[in-house]
């Protein structure tokens, strides 16, 4: 029987689904270091506990650690992040071009910040990963009735707030 703590089923596991992990919190987040410090905090915590689980547990206990530690950091930072300055581009394109391309990203960032967080996390593993509803259903731990729904309820709003899309 396969165990976790067999050097070639972890690196398996990591090598599986490290990938997806990180971009699940990264949508969580929209910070690529934080994400990627929760995948390998989930990782090494999935290490130190591979007699407790199962190879077909794995998966599930890593989308849980990773969100649990994204968790405790939005809660740590809250009050942080109202002081967070923006940080400046440099770029070589027309300042029309540049302006029209900014006030499209403000309005889909507010147009995705106005969704509630299960639909727009379902909306970019969907749009962004290509991932299928039955595989956010896994990872979010709902129906794929669920997903579907959310993925409605998130396009409607995208469209209502942004033309074009």
């Amino acid at each position: 029987m396969d165990n976790v703590c067999e050097e070639a089923v972890y690196s398996t596991l990591f090598r599986t689904h490290s990938k997806t992990v990180y971009n699940y919190i990264y949508y969580k987040f929209g910070n690529q270091e934080k994400a990627y410090d929760a995948v390998q905090e989930a990782f090494v915590k999935l290490w130190e506990n591979c007699a407790k689980v199962s190879p077909e547990k794995a998966k599930s206990y890593v989308y849980t650690v990773a969100n649990n530690l994204y968790l405790n950091v939005i809660k740590a930072e809250k009050v942080r992040l109202k002081y967070a300055g923006n940080q400046k581009n440099t770029s070589h394109e027309s300042p029309e071009f540049l302006l029209e391309e900014k006030e499209f990203k403000q309005k889909l960032d507010q147009a995705l910040d106005s969704l509630p967080e299960n639909q727009r996390t379902t909306f970019l593993l969907n749009r962004i990963d290509g991932k299928k509803y039955a595989e956010i259903a896994e990872m979010e731990g709902v129906s794929v009735k669920a997903i579907e729904k959310r993925m409605h309820l998130a396009l409607k709003t995208l469209r209502e707030q942004i033309d074009g899309i």
